[in-house]
């Protein structure tokens, strides 16, 4: 009997850890109007591995920058479904989504196929490297991840919008009214 008090114990103390983690309030640090740190990670589109390098994306227009916990997880999987579904409308405003994760790195080819539905790029970002530079970490006993952050990067280079919530439902209004937005004062071809 010991030894399932202690994993009722052990569970409990999980469970509370987790709620206690999803409720602290989260802020990403780099705010509107700083300058966007350039990257180029290894990502995946339709499931074909590539190249995402963000000056490049810039060169196109403005860029919807997400960074999400894990590939396959239960909100990581409904925010990419929204993205997918919006990616259509961002095009039309010149603007070029990608998503990007510290966790599962080795799944981004999949995840970018099956949740992403082939709609826009996913990038890995093994140790956390980028998410560091963005401040957007969520860190666990065991691993960092990347925390659920937006951003909106204008073609200079500059954050047009910085948003951190847990809820993945919100990500896509505040990113899509920060292109709109933009694409009012800066007219772009669509992608």
């Amino acid at each position: 009997m010991t030894r399932m008090k202690k994993m009722f114990s052990a569970l409990t103390a999980t469970a509370v850890l987790g709620l206690s983690v999803a409720a602290l309030p989260a802020q990403a640090a780099l705010k509107a109007g700083e300058k966007a740190p350039d990257f180029t990670l290894q990502a995946a589109l339709g499931g074909k591995p590539m190249s995402f390098s963000l000056q490049q994306a810039l060169k196109k227009g403005p860029v919807v920058l997400y960074f999400f916990p894990a590939a396959f997880s239960a909100g990581c999987t409904i925010e990419a479904h929204a993205f997918a579904e919006a990616t259509d409308g961002f095009k039309k405003l010149g603007a070029s989504v990608v998503g990007v994760t510290a966790g599962n790195v080795d799944q981004i080819g999949e995840f970018s196929r099956l949740e992403c539905r082939d709609k826009f790029t996913v990038a890995a970002d093994p140790g956390a490297k980028v998410a560091t530079e963005y401040d957007t970490l969520i860190k666990l006993a065991d691993k960092t991840l990347s925390d659920r952050t937006s951003y909106v990067i204008a073609p200079d280079g500059k954050i047009l919008l910085s948003y951190t919530d847990r809820n993945p439902e919100t990500h896509i209004d505040k990113t899509m009214a920060a292109v709109k937005q933009y694409s009012e004062t800066h007219p772009a071809k669509a992608l």
